[in-house]
């Protein structure tokens, strides 16, 4: 399909203020078939190929697009939160952004907000305050079981190692840390 046209790819969405991406973004449908066991969401890896192909195209759009910034290269799961969880734990993110795809955290900034919050981390209206300006939708944060969909989400993107929805410092420091880096 054309880039010029617009497709019903995102479904319903919300990214940084706005509704309904279908007319502003530009999708990248990727298989991989994530299923399962033992109650918990498996994501298999994806292969090589696929990573390449993304890689290349993404780069390709990143050089027709030049001022899109790498905090809107984003997955399903980021913009149709507790709704979608593609492309899911297993998508190469650090790898992408090491090639020049997407945003990431900053290890050392992460270490600080660690050493920062290892007593106590910020409250809740705090790191949905830092969630919001980060780009995602906070309209439900209030309910408990949405709140947690909102953290899962942040979680398959940036901290795929555990993905559960609840809070901690290392998901808070990663939070804090690319709010530092892309909106300071």
């Amino acid at each position: 399909m054309d880039e010029n046209e617009r497709a019903g790819h995102t479904g319903v969405s919300l990214w940084a203020g706005r509704t309904n991406l279908n007319d502003t973004a530009i999708g990248i449908e990727i298989v991989n078939k994530a299923g399962y066991a033992n109650g918990k969401m498996i994501f298999p890896l994806f292969n090589d190929n696929q990573v390449d192909a993304v890689k290349e195209l993404a780069l390709n759009i990143i050089q027709r697009y030049p001022d899109m910034s790498p905090t809107n290269i984003v997955g399903h799961s980021d913009i149709a939160i507790g709704r979608k969880s593609d492309p899911g734990a297993a998508f190469p993110w650090k790898k992408l952004y090491d090639t020049g795809i997407g945003a990431w955290y900053e290890e050392e900034i992460k270490q600080k907000y660690m050493e920062q919050f290892k007593n106590k981390i910020p409250a809740k209206t705090e790191i949905v305050k830092k969630l919001k300006s980060y780009g995602y939708d906070v309209s439900q944060a209030a309910n408990n079981s949405d709140y947690t969909k909102l953290i899962r989400a942040f979680q398959l993107h940036f901290r795929q190692s555990n993905y559960d929805g609840i809070i901690d410092v290392e998901t808070v420091a990663i939070l804090y840390a690319l709010v530092e880096k892309y909106f300071s």
